[in-house]
C-alpha cells in the first residue's frame, strides 16, 4: 500500500507551558492526516455522511519517541494497513525530517450515523485498499 504524506507546521497554540507540543496537539494532527488522505483518494467525510456514514476512531496506540516545538514543518504520514468490511486499520508517523517523533496504529470503525455499525460501500473499500 502506498503512504500519503501531509504536512503540518507548529504553531503557539499547540505547545504547553513547556515550548513542547502538546500531547493531545498529535490528535488533532494523525486526525488531519487520515482526512487529508481520504479526500486525496476521493472520499469525502460530508459525502459519507449524505450516506448515513461516518467513522468513528475505535482504537488508538500512540507511542511518543520526541519532542516537537514551535514553527517546526512536520510531515503526517498515513498507511492503510487492513480494510474489512466494517473496519480500517491505518498506520500513522509524524516526523521531522527523517527523525520519528510520534507514531499510531489507529483502528476505524464505520457507524451509521444514526447509530449503530455500518458496513463499507464495495466501492470504498476497494479504493481503501488500492491506496
Amino acid at each position: 500500500m502506498t503512504q500519503h504524506s501531509f504536512p503540518v507546521r507548529i504553531y503557539y497554540e499547540d505547545t504547553d507551558f513547556s515550548g513542547n507540543v502538546y500531547h493531545a496537539a498529535y490528535l488533532k494532527f494523525f486526525e488531519r492526516g487520515r482526512t487529508e488522505f481520504l479526500r486525496d483518494i476521493g472520499v469525502s467525510h460530508a459525502e459519507l455522511a449524505k450516506d448515513g456514514i461516518a467513522f468513528a476512531v475505535r482504537t488508538m496506540e500512540i507511542d511518543f519517541k520526541a519532542a516537537s516545538h514551535i514553527d517546526e514543518q512536520l510531515l503526517v504520514i498515513t498507511e492503510v494497513v487492513e480494510v474489512t468490511g466494517a473496519r480500517l486499520v491505518l498506520d500513522q508517523t509524524i516526523l521531522r525530517e527523517e527523525q520519528l517523533l510520534t507514531k499510531a496504529r489507529v483502528v476505524v470503525a464505520a457507524i451509521k450515523t444514526s447509530g449503530g455499525p455500518a458496513r463499507l460501500p464495495v466501492e470504498l473499500r476497494a479504493r481503501l485498499a488500492g491506496a
